[in-house]
């Protein structure tokens, strides 16, 4: 019998060998050329691996506006391994105004490097270049840090008051720099808070930062913490600055509350009667432990992994040896490849093996009426199907008994697997996580109820894969993937949390079947942990787990 704790950790990250180290990357850049002579470059860096010789988005950097030398405050964690050659490719886009996504976004230039090299150098400075290999006075330098043990996160709140007003017409509108001060002297931002418009007695929205990032395990370690005015033309006047140190901010916890100077050194040296140029808060700390993917499954969460497979006629006549349906005897069709790949990985983590498989766009008997949320093995009451060879029989002994028909919309088994999660989702507890595979052969039908369900979705414990069959153009199915942007729903309400990854199967043709299950399934260990960790949400004692859960072989 397999242990399913066993089968976690060798499958644990979808890679075989084990990560050697974790480590952060911070970013800044030098040099952008000016749009024009009225308007400076709004940036954002965007970090892709490389894995098959395809290149695939990791994570990006916020955008900041008006600025031709920027410093981000988002860190890039990836994993570091010393037996692997990692390509990295940091891209510089301009993103216009009012907008996110990159696909109106300005090219500015890329930079490539492996992993190891920034490592081994800890600080690597190279010219971004353009396409035809030409590189102008841009630069991008990429810091290291490798991660220590400590895992916990800070929340914090700040507000500030009286601060000095810096507009002629209007008041100052202030953010918050903190900054940690290294070994060396340099200093490396933790944090950026958002601008308050308008405002002399801000309250800036509370964070969440590692302990790790804040100040490298060393409570006594110095932070400094800059208030400025922001200005559209991106040359902030500086309001004041003062320092102190975790050690010190956790005197709140104890129920103290802290405060420092704002301290403008210049007005200090030239103003007889200055006294600060105002007053920070701290309103709210708190330190929150922090459960690895490893610690929910191996505490006995389970991975309840769902199918939805696309029926329309788009697919072609599955007897159609051209059909993306068609059942060759000897070679496995698209829909078959990336069901199995994804649901391989997935199996691993559910202890009973039963997976429900569900269709849409389909004429089903007996009446042959269209619906969205059909079983696939046509049993409504258990849509469970033993194992992936059990999703694959069902499917295959579906074809010839349905007729493929329309339109594509995904909305409605969105919100039937959201219906499970909710149940689970008032337990408080950390024993299903929902992880629904759509496969699908073009752009969906039902674009503003999907966003809808996804934003809903979002508050679940849920992750939806996405994967794009056959070679339709699925452009317009990136705006469900929260890397491009932050998804809304019609009525304009955010996402909690990025629980969509929407990926072309023909970017992976070629490829193994793993590395499109490493592609897909790449984020879903930190959706889980993200998930239950936010609502503060622990990991069960294994012991517990082990004395209320049998296993199937």
């Amino acid at each position: 019998m397999t242990n399913i704790y066993e089968s976690a950790e060798a499958t644990l990250g979808f890679i075989s060998s084990p990560c050697l180290a974790k480590v952060e990357l911070r970013m800044a850049c030098r040099g952008i050329s000016d749009r024009d002579a009225l308007s400076k470059p709004d940036p954002c860096v965007v970090l892709k691996m490389q894995s098959h010789g395809q290149w695939f988005e990791v994570d990006r950097t916020e955008v900041i506006r008006s600025s031709s030398g920027p410093v981000f405050s988002k860190i890039f964690l990836v994993d570091y391994y010393f037996e692997e050659v990692q390509r990295l490719r940091f891209e510089l886009h301009d993103i216009s105004s009012g907008n996110n996504g990159l696909r109106d976004a300005d090219f500015l230039g890329a930079m490539e490097c492996t992993l190891g090299q920034i490592v081994s150098q800890r600080k690597l400075t190279r010219a971004l270049y353009k396409p035809g290999n030409t590189s102008g006075k841009s630069s991008i330098t990429v810091t290291a840090e490798e991660l220590s043990g400590n895992d916990d996160y800070v929340e914090l709140c700040f507000s500030a008051r009286k601060l000095d007003d810096k507009d002629f017409f209007s008041k100052s509108d202030p953010f918050l720099e903190i900054f940690r001060i290294n070994d060396d002297g340099t200093e490396s931002l933790v944090h950026r808070t958002e601008t308050i418009m308008n405002n002399l007695s801000p309250v800036w929205k509370s964070f969440k930062v590692s302990l790790n990032t804040l100040c490298s395990g060393d409570q006594d370690r110095e932070l400094k913490c800059t208030v400025w005015d922001w200005d559209s033309n991106g040359k902030h006047d500086f309001i004041g600055e003062f320092q102190t140190t975790f050690k010190e901010t956790r005197a709140e916890l104890e129920g103290k509350q802290l405060q420092w100077e704002c301290i403008n050194p210049k007005y200090q040296m030239k103003k007889k009667n200055y006294r600060n140029s105002g007053v920070v808060i701290l309103n709210h700390c708190k330190i929150i432990k922090m459960y690895s993917f490893l610690e929910y499954i191996m505490g006995g969460c389970q991975i309840q992994f769902t199918v939805a497979i696309d029926f329309t006629a788009s697919n072609g006549d599955p007897r159609n040896s051209c059909s993306l349906h068609y059942i060759h005897p000897y070679q496995p069709n698209e829909y078959l490849k990336a069901l199995v790949a994804v649901g391989e990985i997935c199996q691993d983590y559910d202890s009973d093996k039963m997976f429900p498989a569900f269709g849409f766009g389909a004429l089903i008997p007996p009446d042959f009426k269209v619906s969205h949320d059909f079983a696939v093995n046509f049993d409504e009451d258990n849509p469970e199907c033993a194992g992936i060879q059990g999703v694959v029989e069902a499917y295959q002994n579906c074809l010839p008994k349905i007729q493929l028909y329309g339109p594509t919309n995904i909305a409605p088994i969105i919100q039937k697997v959201a219906s499970s999660a909710s149940e689970e989702m008032h337990t408080k507890e950390a024993m299903e996580y929902f992880i629904l595979l759509i496969l699908t052969d073009g752009v969906i039908t039902d674009m503003a109820d999907t966003r809808e369900a996804i934003v809903h979705a979002s508050h679940l414990p849920m992750s939806v894969i996405i994967v794009g069959v056959g070679n339709a153009d699925f452009t317009d199915m990136q705006i469900l993937d929260g890397d491009d942007g932050i998804l809304r729903s019609p009525k304009g309400e955010p996402v909690l949390r990025d629980i969509v990854q929407f990926v072309p199967f023909k970017d992976f043709k070629h490829a193994s079947p793993a590395a499109l299950a490493k592609s897909v399934l790449a984020e879903v260990p930190n959706q889980v942990v993200d998930y239950y960790n936010a609502k503060g949400i622990t990991p069960k004692c294994m012991s517990d787990y082990e004395s209320t859960r049998t296993f199937s072989p």
